[in-house]
């Protein structure tokens, strides 16, 4: 298991950089860096997070990038006149996006994939979510759901007036902000959980012995029932009792395939 998962890794970070930008965006370089270096995971796909504006078929319910024209994007802040210039050159049915920072990460274990999840979810990323692919392979996504998306030209017709793209700006900047802040958090609550986890020091080969001997004599046949329900969640507990507290929840753990989403990353 430890080797395949390390062979998969090496090959994984040897490959070429198949996005659009072909490099790790700025924002999210020592997150991304952070994972790497860790003998439990390795990044398979990355936005730091961007404002977007794209020129789709007039009159198509299409949205996917791939069927689109991008006028402008952006993993800074924009202006409003960056908008209003790409705007200029819609020929169909634009959309401006805000999409918050995404994260694919594969990891050894289960446990290290729960402990990922965790920290996320504790930084504000509430759609995190992990899964076990068909190969048995475990990826967690690392993502929020602070997203923007506004239709502002039909037929290649602005639909609003600049005044309410200046207010459009000024919201996509402070989502921006935002994303960058959780990112952060992320981070530092990350860089706290691998610190927490390196300085465990495991129990002795009979310790476990011991402890259960003595919980048996003391509680008898009866309390031994529910013995390995409670260490394993004495297991759970101990791995995440050092990550800082901060938004709780779980939204929807559903995970597109890894090849699907790699064009949809600069």
């Amino acid at each position: 298991m430890d080797r395949t998962f390390s062979r998969m890794k090496t090959q994984s970070l040897n490959r070429l950089d198949l996005s659009k930008k072909g490099s790790v965006d700025e924002d999210i370089e020592h997150v991304v860096s952070l994972l790497n270096s860790c003998d439990q995971f390795f990044t398979t796909s990355s936005c730091s997070g961007r404002i977007i504006l794209i020129d789709g078929a007039a009159g198509s319910s299409d949205a996917h990038k791939q069927n689109c024209v991008w006028l402008f994007v952006s993993h800074q802040k924009c202006t409003c006149d960056d908008l209003m210039s790409g705007l200029s050159r819609s020929c169909g049915d634009a959309v401006l996006k805000f999409e918050p920072f995404v994260l694919h990460v594969k990891c050894r274990r289960i446990e290290d994939a729960q402990l990922l999840h965790s920290v996320a979810v504790n930084s504000g990323f509430r759609n995190s979510g992990l899964t076990v692919g068909k190969t048995g392979k475990i990826v967690s996504a690392v993502r929020s759901t602070h997203g923007l998306e506004v239709p502002l030209s039909r037929h290649g017709k602005l639909l609003v007036d600049e005044g309410y793209i200046q207010f459009l700006t000024q919201t996509a900047n402070q989502k921006m902000e935002e994303n960058l802040r959780r990112v952060q958090r992320f981070f530092q609550n990350l860089q706290s959980a691998m610190s927490a986890e390196r300085h465990q020091i495991p129990d002795s080969p009979g310790t476990h012995e011991h402890q259960d001997s003595q919980h048996t004599h003391k509680k008898g046949r009866r309390g031994g029932q529910g013995t390995n329900k409670q260490n394993q969640l004495n297991v759970y507990k101990l791995r995440h009792q050092h990550e800082t507290d901060g938004c709780l929840g779980y939204g929807d753990s559903s995970l597109p395939e890894l090849d699907d989403c790699l064009d949809l990353f600069t």
